[in-house]
């Protein structure tokens, strides 16, 4: 009786959401114990928007005008808003690196042999991408603390500008996952997911005030989604650097991010698992 009632366990069918659910974890495990075993991953990745901190900081900071100030410590306050945003969504270049060189050593084959749900893998990458660039986010506002960018509003606006950084980040690494399955090396992921980026970041309100910019550009750079994160950003932190654009992304910048990520996430995690079940069909 009692090895008939294992057999029935055994068999009995899983409730499809909840074994995607704990595949995706059990992925997402995998790809952070991984990620422990290479720190150079993660202290490289450190690197870069800590240098980007410090370089623009002090190298640009007596240069810029924000709300008709020179003031470094203005633009160091004006900056860090898109120097968080550019550090989640550079993230972007990391998941179509690692999902690409899954696909290349044949890891993705072995995961297709598995009775677990295909969307899980990609949902899994995508996980332990998150929580490496919450470390990062982290890491980085304690080196922004001590180059002078300070918060000036309430503890759980903070928080909400850093969970819509994370949310932000998350949508960008399903185009990154999009991008992995498209190619056939990891370096052409890396520089599929890197060429993209340099103008979505650079032609924004991150760096500088759109309202220096001309016209037709200033009109890209408002109805740019990275725009309205870090807009959404500054107006969280209490920062300067609040737009004084029409747009509506700029006008309703928190909305504006959440609306933006959900779509992209929609988007390109229905891309990203389309192809997928055509590249191990």
């Amino acid at each position: 009786m009692s090895a008939v009632t294992d057999a029935v366990r055994i068999t009995a069918p899983t409730n499809p959401v909840t074994q995607s659910i704990r595949d995706s974890l059990v992925v997402a495990k995998r790809n952070l114990i991984r990620m422990s075993r290479i720190p150079e991953m993660v202290i490289f990745g450190l690197i870069q928007p800590i240098m980007f901190v410090v370089l623009f900081s002090y190298v640009f900071g007596g240069s810029m005008n924000i709300g008709g100030t020179t003031d470094p410590g203005v633009y160091r306050e004006f900056l860090m808003a898109g120097i968080f945003a550019q550090t989640v969504t550079f993230a972007t270049a990391g998941a179509g690196a690692g999902i690409a060189d899954d696909m290349h050593k044949g890891l993705i084959d072995r995961f297709r042999s598995l009775p677990m749900a295909r969307g899980a893998v990609l949902t899994g990458r995508t996980l332990a991408d998150l929580v490496q660039t919450a470390l990062t986010l982290f890491v980085l506002a304690v080196v922004a603390l001590l180059v002078g960018w300070r918060t000036h509003t309430s503890f759980g606006e903070v928080l909400g500008a850093f969970g819509l950084l994370l949310l932000t980040g998350y949508a960008f690494t399903w185009i990154g996952a999009v991008i992995g399955l498209s190619v056939r090396t990891p370096e052409a992921a890396t520089s599929g997911g890197l060429i993209w980026l340099f103008p979505v970041t650079f032609v924004s309100n991150a760096f500088v005030d759109s309202a220096q910019m001309t016209p037709w550009l200033r009109h890209v750079a408002d109805w740019n989604p990275f725009s309205a994160t870090v807009q959404a950003c500054r107006e969280l932190f209490g920062n300067p650097g609040v737009s004084t654009s029409d747009a509506w992304p700029m006008q309703h910048a928190v909305w504006a991010s959440l609306i933006y990520s959900v779509l992209i996430i929609a988007i390109f995690r229905t891309l990203a698992v389309r192809k997928y079940r055509s590249a191990t069909a």
